[in-house]
């Protein structure tokens, strides 16, 4: 009989990660490795006053390292966000970043970092063509990322996604230094998780790792990737909503969050082009949202993914594997969660399809799709997610 392996690690694909229960307590020395004098520590508003990030400023203060905590940041980020930050950031003389919390404190921290040194603004470097070739790669800031979800990955990712509020778009910004330089991925952080979020932020890592494993690219390193999170988030979500303190499966999940966002670095499609638009609008959760759209959008795609939906319903064990099975196996945990079976019930306005599908299939992600979706195509997918059409 074998025994359940030691959860921990140091591992360095794509960037260095230290994995393991009770890993923040090397956050000072982590800093300190990357030059940092005087970290600004950005996190969720819900997070700035809990323990784990008062026992975090408190052991880099002990340690010799002055840190402020900057938490005023939407759960979707605006463009205001990021200048109430980089403001925070030089008035207290920072010299590198700690993005502590769920995907928002992410994003919202990895760009601060990214525009601490920029002379243009924050929109010349959405990730369209080469745009991030503009920027003055000498001026971002080190920064240490330490998420408390397991949901978007965006501590492992190169991009981050902030609201234009001039014109509710969510803009994906790249570059290849918004990578953070380390990471602390610490399953004990996400302990406090309720069962909601829990299940909204997992339901994010799976569409990440079906996205991207169903996008057409050749890339088998990637789809290995999001197989092997897809049988994570199989046998293991459901458990950690069940029970926020099964550390087994918070590491689980933790490590597939991080892996659907390294697979999709090979692309990904309608589902978060259709959510993109949603949450700029509407200001709604990007895990839920995800789950909301995914059924969908898979039936939209069958035609293209159906043999790989029968492999992957083989490689995590489903019964019967073909295309009905994934698409039943995320159903059901669609209703085992009380995820929302419409975009009426999320609160997508009727009125606004014609705008949400114009958007969508301008979004960076659609390209990717694995079949072509255009405004009309996009509209199709809505008019079915608000009636609750599938198959």
């Amino acid at each position: 009989m074998t025994e359940t392996p030691i959860l921990t690690g140091n591992w360095n694909y794509p960037t260095s990660i230290r994995f393991g229960v009770g890993r923040i307590s090397e956050l000072p020395k982590c800093c300190k490795n990357l030059g940092m004098s005087r970290p600004l520590l950005v996190t969720d508003p819900g997070l700035a006053d809990r323990d784990m990030v008062v026992d975090a400023k408190t052991a880099n203060i002990d340690a010799g390292l002055p840190t402020q905590v900057f938490s005023d940041i939407k759960a979707n980020p605006v463009g205001k966000n990021i200048s109430d930050g980089l403001r925070a950031f030089h008035e207290g003389g920072h010299d590198g970043v700690i993005a502590f919390g769920g995907g928002s404190a992410m994003d919202a921290g990895k760009t601060i970092a990214f525009m601490a040194g920029q002379k243009r603004g924050l929109w010349d470097f959405e990730d369209i063509g080469d745009n991030w070739k503009r920027a003055e790669t000498d001026a971002i800031a080190p920064v240490v990322a330490v998420p408390t979800t397991s949901g978007t990955g965006s501590e492992v990712g190169r991009a981050t996604v902030v609201i234009d509020e001039n014109n509710e778009t969510k803009k994906i910004l790249f570059h290849p230094r918004m990578l953070p330089e380390l990471v602390i991925c610490d399953p004990f952080l996400v302990t406090g998780l309720p069962p909601h979020l829990t299940a909204a932020t997992g339901m994010d890592a799976l569409a990440h790792c079906l996205e991207a494993y169903c996008v057409n690219a050749y890339h088998p390193m990637a789809d290995g990737i999001a197989l092997e999170g897809l049988r994570l988030v199989h046998d293991w979500l459901e458990k950690a909503v069940k029970d926020g303190q099964d550390l087994e499966a918070r590491a689980h999940m933790m490590a597939a969050a991080t892996m659907g966002a390294t697979a999709f670095q090979k692309g990904l499609g309608a589902i978060h082009s259709l959510s993109h638009p949603v949450g700029a609008v509407f200001d709604t959760h990007h895990g839920l949202t995800n789950a909301v759209f995914t059924p969908y959008v898979l039936e939209f795609n069958r035609t293209a993914i159906e043999d790989k939906m029968t492999l992957l319903g083989r490689f995590i064990g489903l019964k019967k594997p073909s295309f009905q099975a994934v698409l039943d196996w995320t159903l059901k945990l669609r209703r085992e969660f009380n995820i929302v079976h419409t975009a009426a019930e999320l609160g997508v306005d009727p009125d606004r399809l014609d705008d949400i599908s114009e958007m969508a299939a301008k979004d960076p992600t659609a390209p990717t799709n694995p079949v072509p979706a255009g405004v009309t195509e996009m509209r199709g997918i809505l008019n079915a997610a608000m009636e609750g059409r599938v198959g």
